[in-house]
């Protein structure tokens, strides 16, 4: 062999040694995330005017004394945007909320509801990760607003003594805006030094996302948010959206309460260019549905930090079950699920679902699809019924602009009245940057 062969061969192999260190290097891409389970959405004591410590009565509705008008009219009562009906179940005073005259405590009532210690110590007893309080920001003990008020800091001190290498605990807050006029919609804000309330006048859907450009994040970690318990046209038909705003209100309730499926209202909104991933918020508003509710909110964070944790929502890798412990993860051209991709010829999926109860036929995968605009199905996979599925597929460029994978298993999941017809899980979608 002559010296000039010998350093062919020796080139060869040096390159033949690279290939496999990038390609290996390729394929860790999904595996350098964890998946950790939690709630991004949950009410305490402080959300007072209604919960699990309220006796149930005839009560219902919201009145309204006067909308903090700016001029001298004579407040008045009014009907709010629910009917009353026997006796307010709610009353709005000067866009604060409170527990109607009417309603009454039940006895023992701690048991079923407390304050943000509580809500975190229950959490950790029921194997959380993390776990998100967002109390309604227009109860009484939130206004008026202030980044001082002394439960707004309670929440924030709350939440960092909760935190630990096993558990995570944010704060957050829901904005309730339920009598528009530019758009209603709940919306969860998650991560932020300070508050609005959304029943004030003037501080609308279209005042909140430009306020949500600007808030500063309540220390580690960015601020992030999510539409709530979505119907198909809120939110002024997903109106007000820009490329900013998109980059803050990046999740979409999926599920709430456990077992309210918002389908719809996602595939809409992903079609008005909304990029959203699924979540599962339980909106418990006590404490028995943190050991109750069994469908989860799943992160695919680098680690258990609540910086890591915001930063997977901040980056759309998440996904939604009715499952409590089912593992999920894809690929599509090596980006990982919540990305956005440069458009190409071809589109490789690599697909991996696993379900560690190996003891429970009703935790068996049974089909997967891949779902694309407008809630269209592009491909579809029916299992043998496996805990462990893998499926490597292609699919040709066809003009989408996003796709995302949907999870079916043989039980329908771990919530109450589970329908085996229906989807247990829906992952974050990848979209093609055209």
């Amino acid at each position: 062999m002559t010296i000039t062969e010998k350093y062919r061969y020796a080139f060869l192999f040096c390159f033949f040694l690279l290939a496999k260190m990038l390609n290996a290097q390729t394929n860790k891409i999904a595996g350098k995330y964890n998946i950790y389970t939690g709630n991004t959405h949950a009410h305490t004591s402080y959300t007072w005017s209604h919960g699990e410590q309220i006796e149930k009565n005839n009560c219902k509705g919201i009145a309204v004394f006067d909308k903090d008008s700016t001029d001298d009219a004579i407040d008045t009562w009014k009907a709010g945007y629910v009917k009353i009906e026997a006796c307010p179940a709610i009353i709005i005073i000067k866009s604060s909320q409170y527990p109607g005259p009417g309603l009454s405590l039940k006895a023992g009532w701690q048991k079923y509801q407390g304050d943000p210690v509580v809500h975190y110590k229950v959490a950790k007893e029921n194997s959380y990760d993390f776990y998100v309080t967002t109390d309604h920001s227009q109860e009484y003990i939130f206004n008026p607003p202030d980044s001082l008020n002394k439960a707004w800091i309670s929440t924030a001190k709350s939440a960092e003594a909760a935190t630990n290498k096993d558990f995570v605990a944010i704060r957050g807050y829901e904005h309730s805006e339920n009598d528009g006029p530019n758009g209603q919609g709940h919306i969860n804000v998650i991560n932020t030094a300070t508050y609005l309330n959304a029943l004030k006048p003037g501080i609308d859907l279209k005042y909140l996302y430009n306020w949500l450009k600007t808030v500063k994040p309540n220390g580690e970690g960015p601020v992030v948010a999510s539409f709530n318990h979505p119907g198909p046209e809120q939110y002024n038909n997903w109106a007000y959206r820009d490329d900013s705003i998109t980059n803050i209100i990046t999740m979409l309730e999926v599920i709430n309460s456990n077992n309210k499926i918002h389908y719809e209202g996602f595939i809409n909104a992903l079609d008005k260019g909304w990029k959203v991933s699924p979540v599962c918020g339980n909106d418990n508003h006590g404490l028995t549905g943190i050991a109750n509710h069994t469908s989860r909110t799943f992160v695919l964070a680098e680690n258990k930090t609540k910086a890591a944790i915001l930063d997977a929502m901040k980056n759309r890798r998440t996904y939604a079950s009715l499952e409590k412990n089912i593992q999920c993860s894809y690929t599509v051209n090596d980006n990982i699920m919540g990305s956005t991709i440069p458009s190409a010829k071809t589109y490789r999926f690599k697909i991996n679902i696993n379900d560690p109860d190996i003891n429970d036929a009703s935790d068996k995968i049974t089909k997967l699809d891949i779902i694309t605009d407008s809630g269209k199905i592009a491909k579809t996979y029916t299992t043998k019924g496996e805990y462990t599925v893998t499926w490597n597929v292609s699919l040709p460029d066809e003009g989408s602009t996003y796709y995302f994978v949907r999870v079916w298993n043989a039980g329908g999941g771990d919530a109450k009245n589970a329908d085996a017809k229906k989807p247990v899980a829906w992952l974050a979608p990848v979209w093609i940057n055209r």
